[in-house]
């Protein structure tokens, strides 16, 4: 696995995305137009009912009772009793309303009493209605004479309504579903990640276990031998290095003993043993905090991962160059920040080279920034990222720890 596959991945999900967002757009829309074809619709019944509305005016203000013009008005009169679904509102000039069909009337109708009669409770609230419609398009003006007008005021049918908020709901619904199922299956891949770097990390202590124990028993044997007492003392250092490597895999996947320790020291401490193992074209400066950073931490493991920082520097400066390692204290909190000058890194990838398998470098597994984050975020309870970078200049990655209380 290499950094390819973490552009493949970044492409794949900006290709899903620009899809997603094309057939949600496209699924809008559609559903838009449906939306105003219905508009259309329910305002051709609406002219049809003003148009039956300003007859039935006309026809009765003549002095008529033929059975013509009586059959005209039955029909005329059946057209406006169809209207079962569309909330109307109809007035004169002066705002008076004349007649009103299908609210949800805060009151019943007293059926008593005529059907233009109402409360004060409907009389407010059909003024209330009356006032929003006066600010939309859906008004049809009913001209029966040059000096007699009245206003057919409508508002959307509840089916419009529901359909016009059906698409959102839906991509509402469709998203939450895509959350859900990411969720779960990076859940899952995380879980067998955790798996794979638990079982990978103590089959490593426990191979290391063996020769590290048959190499300590060698030591004395050289010693007793009168192999030279400085060679002897210098094998000694890198066995009890490796015990101490065998020890932090034991460490990954159990949760290790915290005491609370200086940080300054454990950086002091990294620092000079990495001293002595880097090149000497490779400059190692600290720079450490005037005062205690008293922090809960496990020393083995934080060693690990500012070793693994360094070694990142001192690769990326490809042989030459200096490293600054900085401790200090910012809103309660420790923190480490180890800057080189390196090729640097791209801000997109930022994140990524957190990820396991990541790697620049030909040879490597790219675990060692995955194990860091591991290690500073579920065990310290802190943050690691990349601070800053610039191409050819150099990165600083930063470390934040809680200070104990």
């Amino acid at each position: 696995m290499n950094r390819n596959i973490y552009d493949l991945r970044r492409y794949g999900f900006i290709i899903f995305i620009v899809v997603s967002a094309a057939v949600v757009a496209g699924f809008l829309y559609y559903s838009n137009l449906l939306v105003k074809d219905l508009s259309e619709q329910e305002r051709a019944r609406m002219q049809i009912w003003a148009d039956a509305t300003k007859e039935i005016i006309n026809i009765t203000s003549v002095d008529s009772s033929d059975e013509v013009s009586t059959g005209n008005i039955d029909f005329l009169l059946n057209i406006i009793e169809e209207n079962r679904s569309i909330p109307v509102l109809l007035t004169d000039d002066d705002g008076n309303i004349l007649n009103h069909r299908n609210f949800d009337l805060p009151e019943p109708l007293d059926s008593t009493m005529p059907y233009s009669y109402l409360s004060d409770v409907n009389y407010t609230f059909l003024m209330g209605k009356l006032e929003h419609l006066r600010h939309t398009p859906n008004v049809i003006n009913i001209i029966i004479t040059p000096t007699n007008c009245q206003h057919l005021y409508y508002e959307d049918s509840k089916l419009l309504k529901s359909l016009s908020l059906y698409p959102y709901i839906q991509v509402i619904v469709l998203l939450a579903f895509v959350l859900i199922v990411y969720y779960a299956v990076s859940s899952t891949k995380r879980a067998e990640q955790n798996k794979v770097w638990v079982g990978l990390s103590k089959e490593t202590a426990h191979q290391l276990g063996t020769p590290i124990s048959s190499l300590m028993a060698w030591m004395e044997l050289l010693e007793g031998m009168g192999v030279d007492k400085e060679v002897v003392t210098e094998m000694d250092k890198d066995v009890k290095r490796l015990s101490t490597i065998a020890s932090r895999f034991s460490k990954i996947g159990s949760r290790p003993q915290m005491e609370q320790d200086n940080l300054n020291e454990v950086v002091e401490s990294s620092a000079s043993y990495m001293t002595t193992r880097i090149s000497s074209r490779i400059k190692l400066t600290t720079r450490l905090y005037p005062g205690a950073l008293d922090v809960s931490l496990s020393r083995p493991l934080m060693e690990w991962v500012l070793e693994n920082l360094i070694k990142n520097a001192v690769d990326a400066m490809q042989g030459s160059g200096s490293i600054t390692i900085t401790t200090g204290l910012e809103k309660s909190k420790a923190f480490v920040e180890v800057s080189d000058t390196g090729k640097g890194i791209q801000s997109r990838n930022f994140d990524t080279v957190f990820n396991p398998g990541y790697t620049t470098k030909k040879r490597g597994w790219g675990l060692g920034l995955a194990l860091a984050r591991r290690i500073v975020a579920e065990y310290h309870g802190g943050r690691i990222f990349v601070k800053s970078s610039v191409a050819g200049q150099g990165t600083t990655f930063r470390i934040e720890l809680p200070l104990t209380k």
